[in-house]
């Protein structure tokens, strides 16, 4: 039997990609992690990753402990689910949205959880594609889709229509805007950036965009909340659903470019089907649905 607590650390680990960051996450120490690891090693007999620096790649033996890893979790999820499922308020509910439908959902997630201490409340952003594998997986149980899925196991209801808003520094001369001053500007990039590029610039600058990849990136952010913040500093702009620009604290550093084609995207809340009658994953999900 592989030792529980060693096993969960190296799945960890591997989701996370480096050391010190999944200390954070477990509330260990980097040495602790590492001890972990080496005692699993030892364990299975074989080495589970190979180091290049402070990256590293799972080996074969490696990719065979973290099945096992993640399916223990599903085994363990499963049982927690068998005995939480008619109490909305406590146990896990997972959550996969993009990075501003996350702005505006955290704040009030933080509030439903503060009247459910024994709730935990998990939220993650994601890309579209793994949102929908990872709802199918049941690592997330509900997610945000900016598009309806087409798959028999999963269950999707509408939420609204959101504007796609081009962001600029406050007080940016928009007075005829091209493609060329954005590019001088720079693209502040971030996981649904590409396909948010290419929905409004496209629509927008049709004679000149030649597609996502051939912006010029000024930075790129994956964090919560820290998307607007190169924009605000006058660093670049970006492309943001409305809820991820309003969310902002400081909105006043920020101006929407007022286009001559507006975009409006769809959002779909999205589960596995059946996975709603549980009822903490009932009593979010209704919580989201009233953001309509």
């Amino acid at each position: 039997m592989l030792n529980a607590t060693w096993l969960e650390t190296f799945t960890t680990l591997c989701e996370v990609g480096h050391f010190t960051h999944t200390a954070e996450r477990l509330g260990m120490t980097q040495p602790g992690v590492s001890q972990h690891l080496r005692k699993l090693e030892a364990q299975v007999g074989k080495p589970l990753i190979s180091q290049e620096g402070k990256s590293f790649t799972v080996t074969p033996a490696g990719d065979a402990v973290l099945s096992v890893g993640k399916a223990r979790r599903t085994q363990e999820r499963a049982l927690r689910d068998a005995i939480d499922q008619d109490n909305p308020n406590a146990g896990t509910v997972s959550i996969g949205c993009s990075g501003s439908f996350a702005l505006w959902a955290y704040p009030r997630l933080l509030d439903h959880m503060a009247r459910a201490p024994e709730l935990v409340i998990q939220l993650t952003a994601a890309p579209q594609a793994s949102i929908v594998r990872d709802v199918l997986s049941g690592d997330f149980d509900l997610g945000v889709l900016a598009s309806k899925p087409d798959h028999p196991r999963l269950d999707a209801s509408p939420l609204t229509a959101e504007e796609l808003c081009l962001v600029v520094p406050a007080g940016y001369d928009t007075a005829d805007l091209n493609l060329h001053q954005l590019n001088e500007l720079g693209f502040v990039a971030h996981p649904d950036g590409n396909t948010y590029a290419d929905d409004l610039l496209s629509l927008n600058f049709a004679a000149d965009y030649q597609g996502a990849d051939s912006l010029r990136v000024r930075t790129f952010v994956n964090q919560i909340g820290q998307i607007p913040a190169p924009v605000a500093r006058g660093l670049g702009y970006t492309i943001l659903p409305r809820s991820g620009l309003e969310a902002y604290s400081e909105r006043h550093k920020l101006d929407i470019v007022p286009l001559r084609k507006r975009r409006f995207i769809d959002q779909w809340l999205i589960s596995r089907r059946g996975r709603s009658a549980f009822a903490r994953v009932a009593a979010v999900r209704e919580l989201i649905e009233r953001r309509s």
